[in-house]
């Protein structure tokens, strides 16, 4: 049953964006360039600085951590990183198995 269920792509491509999400937005790995705003006073300064996932659902901080930090957030090249890293990956694992299935229906 379960190798018949790891034959088929659409299940792999789930199974893996699964896999590769939840330790990403558990765990703090900073690992995505991002912007943070820090407010001091009147001023606001902008500061690039890698970013995890899970700061964005509230794990890996503690409040005090959060203090005169006014926003946080993801540059295009962080939110490229997370797409490659959660679709990107899975799609072509899903697609190989679909290749490997293909390859096994035409006998070559």
């Amino acid at each position: 049953m379960m190798q018949s269920l790891f034959k088929k792509p659409f299940f792999v491509f789930c199974l893996a964006v699964i896999f590769i999400a939840i330790p990403l937005f558990i765990f703090p790995i900073n690992l995505f360039d991002g912007e943070i705003i820090m407010k001091n006073g009147l001023s606001e300064t902008k500061m690039e600085a890698p970013l995890s996932l899970s700061y964005f659902i509230g794990f890996g901080y503690n409040s005090k951590d959060m203090e005169g930090i006014k926003d946080f957030y993801l540059l295009p090249k962080g939110y490229l990183l997370a797409f490659c890293l959660i679709f990107g990956f899975p799609a072509i694992l899903s697609y190989r198995i679909y290749l490997s299935q293909k390859k096994k229906k035409s006998g070559i």
